[in-house]
């Protein structure tokens, strides 16, 4: 009998290449300017966070993980996946030198919108948003998170402000290993493609561009045409849905627009709108 493959052996996960993608994405006067992919970690996001406060790592450098293993989201939730089969990556930016830090808020919802662009057109997949920064993908006719956003500020040993990007995405997970029944993964939703490495190089080139749109409208996001794009893909938008706040309050109603600094804007019962920047969005219909 053939054994069953070992966490890296299974040949429906290979290996990222690291120098390829090294060719593919770092280039003069682009955006990255490094990129890492190491074997396995705790947390991309954390990692990063500390290379950036000691100075081993400069704005625009990429972090790849095969394997994460504390992986965290919004409200410090955890998760994990086998290895190669998501796509787990961190970036640094420094978008001070050209933005407001009142505007930094639209930088995960900026991510989702890059990710949306990117993996929809090649995974074939139709994915979308859920707010204010979750993925979506529809598996077996029901709405599955695909992955998550994590940004965090950090300062760098000169005293610039600079933002920790983290994105991990669920590429190949079977049924059997989703870490909870609403979870799902673009395998499961029918992809053309689970091959990591034309997933990562989209991924990593939308949110460039999108990027450089935001920062060279200084952070408008109206200007650079990211609100309409984040209002065209979010699957929030138009749906009842009820807000769970900080402190246990909630807010129910119809969510009908983003403001402009990305605040989710809810409609209740009696029509009164109602924006909220922190809470944890459940659909309801």
């Amino acid at each position: 009998m053939t054994p069953p493959p070992g966490r890296w052996s299974d040949l429906d996960r290979p290996p990222l290449n690291a120098r390829a993608l090294r060719t593919a994405l770092v280039r003069p006067a682009a955006l990255w300017t490094g990129l890492t992919v190491v074997e396995s970690t705790g947390s991309t996001n954390a990692d990063l966070a500390a290379a950036a406060s000691s100075g081993a790592a400069a704005p625009g450098t990429v972090l790849v993980a095969e394997e994460q293993l504390s992986g965290r989201g919004r409200l410090d939730r955890r998760w994990n996946a086998p290895a190669r089969s998501g796509l787990f990556v961190s970036v640094l930016l420094t978008p001070g030198h050209d933005v407001p830090a009142e505007r930094w808020g639209w930088l995960p919802l900026l991510a989702g919108v890059a990710a949306v662009t990117a993996l929809s057109p090649v995974a074939e997949v139709e994915t979308a948003l859920k707010w204010p920064n979750d993925l979506l993908v529809t598996v077996d006719g029901t709405e599955r998170k695909l992955g998550g956003i994590l940004a965090e500020r950090v300062t760098l040993p000169d005293g610039t402000a600079a933002v920790v990007l983290g994105m991990g995405v669920n590429v190949s997970l079977r049924a059997d290993e989703l870490p909870v029944p609403t979870a799902g993964s673009l395998l499961l939703a029918g992809a053309r493609t689970t091959d990591r490495d034309p997933l990562l190089r989209a991924l990593l080139r939308s949110l460039a561009d999108w990027y450089g749109r935001w920062t060279a409208a200084g952070g408008d996001a109206s200007a650079a045409g990211l609100l309409p794009a984040y209002a065209a893909c979010c699957a929030t938008l138009g749906r009842t849905v009820r807000a769970l706040l900080p402190g246990g309050a909630e807010v129910r109603g119809e969510a009908v627009a983003l403001d402009g600094t990305g605040r989710l804007v809810i409609a209740d019962a009696d029509a009164v709108q109602r924006p909220v920047d922190a809470a944890d969005i459940v659909h309801l219909r």
